[in-house]
């Protein structure tokens, strides 16, 4: 089968297309033929080796396993023995290690059914964004109905979720944007949109009950003085590993000094179930997973340098050819 593989970190161009072995599920998991995949920032991350930090686990020198990708869609093929709720001939989606190539073999629990209402492509934008905005509001924001709800970066792969699951917990949701990005926020449920060239939200003089930062690029101060008492500012991913230490650290002063929290959420936890509660919101149709653009599995590369450049609107989702 064809896959993407890497031998080493650095630029998109490490990124090869080569022939590999068809993978054989063991007694956990699923084979799955992947019809559509999705590129998140954990890719190019893990690509580059960068920050250093993101060599943990994957080897400091040289990346221990070559294969990318993580988020899928496809039709099962087979499973292990072990397996109990799928069988081949479901359409799932879910996260698994390698999911740019043609099969992949990812374990019965970080699968779920497909959304009948959507496409391969578009459930393959799920898994990763989803969840992340999912726990970062639900988990990390508490958030709860009649809030007043800030969600900065709102155009991105998580942003675009985050937007559309706070409105499904009846709240009020303002995105933050660009110029060119203020009408499709608008489209997927924000009442009211910033244009960030235009005004900086922690200026404006609104106070929050919840911010979930996607683009994670203000102080802690900022994101305090935009807080409601009591108010909860859930930050998603880093845009500098300077902002990242600041969040870590002065996140977890200042939310110790008072009543408004500010806090890294860390790298969401992927379940079932939760994978399972976006199924169910996205048939019900309070999501809709919005995609940019899409790529054959042969461009990978051009797909995780587009992403890179930080203008993706929605998800980035790449195809496999056969």
């Amino acid at each position: 089968m064809k896959a993407i593989v890497r031998t080493g970190y650095g630029s998109p161009d490490v990124l090869q297309l080569k022939e590999v072995e068809k993978p054989v599920p063991n007694d956990e998991q699923v084979l799955v033929r992947i019809l559509a995949a999705s590129a998140n920032a954990l890719d190019w991350h893990g690509m580059r080796g960068s920050p250093f930090v993101a060599r943990v686990g994957q080897g400091w020198r040289r990346p221990k396993d070559p294969r990318m990708g993580a988020d899928i869609a496809g039709r099962v093929e087979a499973v292990g023995s072990g397996v109990t709720q799928f069988k081949p001939g479901d359409e799932v989606f879910g996260i698994c290690a390698g999911g740019f190539a043609e099969y992949t073999c990812p374990r019965e629990a970080r699968l779920a059914l497909k959304p009948t209402n959507v496409s391969f492509e578009e459930a393959a934008a799920v898994p990763v964004a989803g969840i992340t905005a999912l726990q970062a509001l639900r988990d990390k924001g508490r958030i709860q109905a009649g809030q007043k709800v800030l969600v900065n970066g709102a155009s991105g792969g998580v942003g675009t979720f985050a937007v559309q699951i706070a409105k499904s917990y009846g709240t009020e949701v303002t995105g933050v944007c660009s110029t060119r990005n203020l009408d499709q926020t608008r489209s997927i449920g924000a009442d009211h949109v910033i244009d960030y060239t235009q005004e900086d939200f922690t200026r404006g003089g609104q106070l929050y009950d919840l911010i979930c930062d996607v683009a994670s690029n203000r102080s802690v101060f900022a994101y305090r003085r935009a807080l409601k008492p009591q108010g909860i500012c859930a930050i998603v991913g880093f845009s500098s590993f300077s902002r990242l230490f600041e969040h870590l650290i002065m996140g977890s002063l200042v939310s110790r000094a008072g009543s408004k929290k500010v806090g890294f959420m860390g790298i969401a936890k992927v379940t079932q179930k939760d994978l399972t509660f976006l199924k169910e919101l996205i048939e019900t149709r309070n999501v809709r997973p919005v995609v940019d653009r899409r790529y054959p599995l042969s461009e990978a590369a051009e797909a995780i340098r587009y992403l890179e450049e930080g203008h993706a609107r929605g998800k980035v989702v790449i195809v496999p050819e056969s």
